[in-house]
């Protein structure tokens, strides 16, 4: 189903034409490199440039008889040739043409990749400065803890998004190499400075060394970089549908005007984006394990990889693709709701200000263990407050429960004055060093 939302840029890159005409790219650089070397007539390197082609139904007609789609690609690019088609495949194994053709489409696949998680580090960017004070509760283990803002939040998955960038960046490296070894990778047939050569002319390095395929080590660093990426990518639309759910309210993804969000009950704006994006993100973790297990092959190769990798790389490229400007789209229209958070923020009457009056006691000459009891007291009374209905804030003074039990707390306040406990109670303690951690995140 992915593919037919795909984008039409990236789903292009694997298409059985792209496939086939990344393998005549190597063909060809291949016999001019035979050229340069002076080992062919350099007349018939230029008639194969000019003039080798391919057809896919003719292919396909051919494998029918052949079972072998490089003999049956062969064919139909030598029925395009004359005799200078003798050269084309000349000194080559299956595997130069489609390892270091495959090579090709990865390559130019996941530089679109890199383009798009650059898109998604701007929009990041862009909605933390936003909200870069947006005040919210923080929470552990789904507990309010205490006050943050929604651009710290934000600024965390954008630090996540920056490491996956230099990973993607690093598996573009490990995996723009091409061979041109031979069948066991001995280069018995053809010299290492062919090999060279033709890697110039496709814009990659030959592999240091090779059997007679590239090692699939490569291939599953690649993947791996994709699927941890796409594992924060999760992570943001998990946060995004418990932002939404209607306890908390505090982040909605945007509603269209006429969009409908179910079948039976009319009232449901539903975060069927960021569902779709977490669905997306198992589909390409689940190919991290079988790129693992194809590193191990028997000898100098079998094709127990192969069957694998004719899914696995469309996929995991076309729905990343997909995947990553879901989310962008999502990320730019998100809805923020920043009178929620400083609702929810109060529901626990004063509860987030708890370490901050506990800090302060020990410089007032209290043990920790004994300000500790002082402050969990008061706040325990708080939470049965809340239980038996009580409001969070009361509605004559404005002031809230845990404020209230302190104030009241004679042991506390022999130690603290009236105003000093009010004062611990100010949100812009929390957010004294936001500009500091902006300038940390954000100093590309």
């Amino acid at each position: 189903m992915i593919k037919r939302y795909a984008r039409k840029k990236m789903k292009s890159k694997w298409t059985q034409k792209a496939k086939y005409q990344a393998w005549l790219d190597v063909e060809i650089a291949v016999t001019d490199s035979w050229a340069e070397l002076g080992l062919i007539p350099a007349e018939d390197a230029k008639k194969i440039r000019e003039n080798a082609k391919f057809d896919v139904a003719r292919i396909e007609e051919i494998e029918k008889e052949t079972r072998h789609d490089v003999i049956a690609f062969l064919t139909s690019v030598s029925e395009s040739l004359g005799d200078e088609s003798r050269w084309v495949h000349y000194g080559m194994t299956s595997s130069d043409a489609i390892d270091t053709g495959v090579a090709l489409q990865m390559k130019s696949s996941m530089e679109l990749i890199i383009k798009d998680v650059k898109m998604v580090l701007a929009t990041l960017k862009k909605r933390a400065e936003q909200d870069k004070f947006t005040l919210m509760v923080g929470r552990s283990h789904g507990i309010h803890g205490e006050p943050i803002t929604f651009g710290l939040v934000i600024a965390i998955w954008y630090e996540e998004m920056k490491r996956h960038l230099k990973n993607l960046e690093e598996a573009l490296e490990i995996i723009s190499v091409g061979k041109i070894s031979g069948a066991m990778g001995n280069f018995a047939h053809a010299p290492m400075e062919l090999e060279e050569l033709a890697c110039k002319k496709l814009g990659l390095k030959p592999a240091p060394i090779s059997n007679q395929v590239i090692q699939r080590d490569r291939y599953a660093r690649m993947i791996s970089a994709i699927g941890l990426m796409a594992s924060t990518v999760e992570k943001i639309a998990v946060a995004i549908r418990h932002f939404q759910r209607t306890e908390v309210y505090e982040v909605e993804e945007y509603f269209a005007k006429g969009q409908k969000g179910s079948s039976a009950m009319p009232h449901k704006r539903n975060p069927i984006l960021s569902e779709n994006i977490t669905g997306l993100t198992r589909t390409i973790r689940a190919f991290v394990v079988p790129a693992m297990e194809n590193v191990a092959l028997w000898h100098e190769r079998d094709i127990s990889h192969s069957s694998v990798e004719r899914f696995m790389l469309p996929d995991v490229f076309i729905t990343s693709d997909f995947m990553l400007h879901r989310l962008n789209g999502l990320l730019e229209k998100m809805v923020v709701m920043p009178e929620n958070m400083m609702k929810n923020l109060n529901l626990t009457g004063g509860l987030v200000f708890s370490q901050r009056v506990l800090l302060e006691l020990p410089l007032l000459g209290i043990s920790r263990e004994d300000g500790y009891k002082i402050v969990q007291r008061n706040a325990m009374k708080v939470w049965e407050d809340l239980q038996n209905g009580k409001s969070a804030v009361d509605e004559n003074s404005g002031e809230s429960l845990f404020l209230q039990h302190l104030l009241n707390d004679e042991v506390l306040r022999e130690k603290l004055s009236e105003e000093k406990i009010r004062d611990l109670f100010d949100y812009k303690y929390y957010t004294k060093n936001v500009d500091k951690i902006f300038e940390r995140v954000f100093n590309d």
